[in-house]
């Protein structure tokens, strides 16, 4: 045991001292390849090998934050801010509000933001999946802007939306005052809050990579000048040079410092990696880096893909005598101590039966999961149908088809 701990801290001083200090990991990646798991994950050796003053490292299907350095401090997050524009853009598209063919046309507001941007013009017309692929791609802080005011009229009002979708994600220690990470005193988050909404996006809407894996690319600008084309490049450097990169954003500014919200993918582990005030481009890259090996190093994901069966059950009172069952959600684990998921036991608790009326989705038991004995989680059965209670008629209908049998 002891040995196998010492080596898996080993493997993680390997991957620093060998990866160069400029990022460029295909030689960093290369560690990752090696498949054996380690024994423990050791988060304070690894909040020590990053440099940023705050990071944090989750894995997605669960949410389980595997290292949290300085997360919960409130932070200048610049674009990186942009996650959440992309969310609401993404959300308003699968809802029906919007659609990637719409045509937005560019305010003089949009226009003037500055910064990051693919220097849209007033009154010049783009299609959502142009303006959605500038953001991802070359951070357009006017593309965010003209998309905010397409979908909500204003960007102020699109900023309340963002600001109301955080506190529904639990990012308790975020305000949004702009959707492009502009710098302002009130504009803040955490590298958790960072993470949250990050998760969101990467779990519910994974049309997201199409736009942020892409490298490099053109659109073209037509104005009453004519038509030109302009060059997009991806902002996140991963995307070229981590292997298992598929995502997701970066921000910069003097105040927020370096930043990055880096997803990546080996096998059936994706995990999110978020880097806040980093000292240079580089070391933000290689702070990703490093939590991304760790993470991959050392954790294995269990997913409970072969359900046990659900019985139909029991009902008195009712007009049927028995309601079919579901589960909530999905169970996942994430173990970081080189546990044999292969172990994992699960046990349905179900009552004998239910007394009418039942209503659809209400909760009536567990599945509960436990390895070496030890409880690690739970799912949640629910009814798949409603039973109504019997009255004089029903009985007396229930009493006729039996005297006929």
């Amino acid at each position: 045991m002891i040995f196998l701990k010492k080596l898996c801290v080993f493997t993680l001083a390997f991957i620093l001292l060998f990866s160069p200090s400029s990022v460029y990991a295909q030689e960093a990646g290369s560690a990752v390849k090696e498949e054996t798991k380690e024994e423990s994950f050791s988060e304070n050796q690894v909040a020590a090998e990053v440099a940023a003053p705050h990071a944090l490292l989750m894995e997605v299907s669960t949410g389980t934050v595997l290292m949290a350095k300085a997360a919960d401090e409130k932070l200048h997050p610049a674009s990186v801010t942009k996650i959440m524009t992309m969310l609401l853009i993404l959300e308003a598209v699968e809802a029906g509000k919007i659609s990637l063919s719409d045509t937005v046309t560019v305010s003089e507001h949009a226009a003037s933001m500055g910064g990051s941007q693919v220097y849209l013009e007033p009154y010049e017309t783009q299609t959502a999946d142009t303006m959605l692929k500038c953001i991802a791609v070359a951070s357009a802080n006017d593309a965010c802007v003209a998309m905010a005011e397409h979908i909500s009229g204003s960007e102020g009002d699109f900023v309340k939306q963002m600001n109301t979708r955080a506190k529904e994600l639990g990012m308790t220690n975020t305000n949004f005052v702009n959707c492009c990470g502009l710098d302002d005193d009130a504009h803040l988050t955490t590298a958790r809050d960072v993470a949250l909404m990050s998760r969101e996006l990467l779990l519910n809407h994974p049309r997201i990579h199409e736009y942020c894996t892409i490298w490099m690319d053109t659109i073209i600008h037509t104005t009453a000048r004519g038509s030109s084309e302009f060059g997009l490049s991806n902002t996140n450097k991963l995307i070229k040079q981590y292997e298992y990169a598929t995502g997701l954003k970066t921000g910069f500014t003097s105040v927020a410092g370096f930043c990055v919200s880096a997803s990546a993918k080996k096998d059936n582990i994706e995990l999110i990696a978020v880097v806040m005030g980093g000292a240079d481009s580089k070391s933000r890259f290689q702070d990703a880096i490093t939590l991304l090996n760790s993470g991959f190093a050392c954790c294995s994901l269990y997913k409970d893909e072969d359900r046990l069966p659900l019985p139909e059950l029991a009902v008195s009172g009712g007009v049927s005598d028995s309601v079919p069952l579901e589960y909530e959600e999905d169970f996942s684990y994430v173990a970081t101590d080189g546990s044999n998921l292969l172990d994992i036991e699960r046990t349905l608790e179900l009552p004998e039966e239910l007394k009418a009326p039942v209503k659809k989705g209400s909760y009536v038991g567990r599945v509960v999961y436990a390895l070496n004995k030890k409880e690690i989680g739970s799912t949640q059965i629910l009814t798949a149908g409603a039973v109504e209670q019997a009255g004089y008629k029903d009985y007396l209908r229930q009493t006729f088809r039996m005297f006929l049998l």
